[in-house]
């Protein structure tokens, strides 16, 4: 038997025994990972497990051992994530919540609270880069690292560092992640999938090929379910059928994307990872329990979607030059309408402003299921909302808001209500525009 290094993941030591070691040498956990020693081995896909169920258990302890859905609880509430004990009962991602809690009746349902969430978002974040420079967020719960050339500096292995940084998450964050470390992206979040939760796994030049060749089609990153579909119908039903075929074939067979697919199915990806990811889009969208078509009603939840729309540039630092208006109705069709402009802002009125004008020409008695807004096309934060000779108010609407998210800081969201987001009585408007 060959001497094969091995780290712990729950001490964190590292140890050298034979390939066949099933403990750590310190602590007796069977939670070992073998370390490859491969210096090309160094981008890795981090993912947090079930993020918001587990910060929600994390935070009330007395939920710990309860399946767990986070989403909307309205008749047409759909799932944000639920926790590993609710998927156990066949509940997903992205369900309407009333099938959810049909699967599972006894599971408990929770409201987001995306605010807290972002910040322990941020948290994991900032420990990420303490690794390394190179960290590309995908999403407020997953990124990619580059580890390359930090040996030296954290004295030790990509896969070491790495299972340093986990067991730090689940001390001193509270929840728990899983990791896939590879020489390319693709293969990186492949393998992050492979052992959730709390997962870590390393797949190395000479493994991926048989490691992808049985998997379906679907595995392939940036396949979707119809894309699946179509492909299968087309005799490609495993990852193997591509790499079967050549890359010529592929494109000829299915396009420029034939060869896209080709290439991932053979483990050749060289994309890199870039801290300079761009926003391309900050949205709100949120669904009603019954089909709306009163336009006062619809113009009321919009204008709370800008304000959501316009904290979030200001967090970020950027400002907006579109504003797109997203509606669906209820046969589940979508209408999105847009519109842009030269002089880009950070204000909620004014995206409220562009978004209603849009609104105006499609609520003509109409019913919606959805409405959504998102800010695109950005700037830096600095540019925004300068005014001109023409546009002198811009300069009250700007301390107006600043004053307002001032207040919403200190005192919490509720603390300032726009006259348009009060309940109104039957018969009663609020005057628009007015705090």
């Amino acid at each position: 038997m060959t001497a094969a290094a091995f780290i712990c993941r729950d001490c964190v030591s590292s140890f050298t025994g034979v390939a066949a070691a099933k403990r750590c040498a310190n602590c007796g956990s069977p939670r070992l990972i073998e370390d490859p020693g491969q210096k090309e081995l160094t981008i890795a896909h981090v993912d947090c497990d079930a993020f918001y169920a587990a910060i929600e258990k994390r935070d009330d302890p007395a939920l710990r051992d309860h399946p767990v859905i986070v989403g909307g609880s309205g008749r047409r509430g759909v799932v944000s994530t639920c926790c590993y004990i609710a998927r156990t009962f066949g509940v997903r991602s992205a369900m309407p919540m009333y099938q959810a809690r049909r699967l599972c009746p006894q599971a408990i349902v929770i409201a987001p609270n995306m605010r807290k969430y972002s910040e322990v978002g941020r948290e994991i974040r900032a420990m990420m880069q303490s690794l390394t420079p190179l960290v590309e967020p995908l999403s407020i719960d997953e990124a990619f690292l580059d580890l390359v050339g930090c040996e030296r500096l954290h004295a030790r292995s990509a896969a070491a560092t790495l299972a340093r940084f986990a067991k730090d998450v689940e001390t001193k964050v509270g929840v728990t992640v899983s990791i896939g470390l590879s020489y390319c992206k693709f293969l990186a979040k492949f393998a992050s999938d492979l052992d959730k939760p709390r997962g870590f796994s390393i797949v190395a030049r000479d493994q991926a090929l048989a490691l992808l060749e049985p998997q379906p089609i679907g595995r392939i990153w940036g396949v979707g379910r119809v894309a699946e579909a179509r492909l299968v119908k087309a005799g490609l039903r495993t990852i193997g059928d591509v790499q079967r075929r050549s890359e010529a074939e592929m494109v000829r067979e299915c396009g420029p994307e034939g060869g896209r697919l080709w290439r991932l199915a053979n483990g050749i990806d060289e994309r890199r990872v870039s801290p300079e990811r761009e926003t391309k889009s900050i949205s709100a969208e949120t669904t009603f329990d019954n089909d709306v078509s009163d336009k006062a009603e619809l113009e009321r939840v919009l204008l709370g979607l800008c304000e959501k729309v316009a904290l979030r540039l200001k967090r970020e630092g950027l400002a907006a030059r579109s504003v797109t208006l997203k509606l669906r109705l209820p046969d589940f069709k979508l209408r999105t309408r847009a519109r842009s402009s030269a002089a880009p802002t950070q204000l909620a009125g004014r995206l409220f402003a562009a978004a209603r004008d849009l609104l105006s020409r499609e609520a003509d008695g109409a019913s919606f299921r959805l409405i959504g807004v998102a800010a695109a096309d950005f700037a830096p934060a600095e540019e925004a909302d300068k005014g001109d000779l023409i546009d002198k108010d811009v300069g009250k609407e700007k301390s107006r808001e600043t004053a307002i998210d001032a207040l919403r800081e200190k005192f919490g969201a509720g603390a300032v209500v726009r006259a348009p987001l009060l309940p109104v009585k039957r018969g009663e408007r609020a005057a628009e525009g007015d705090e």
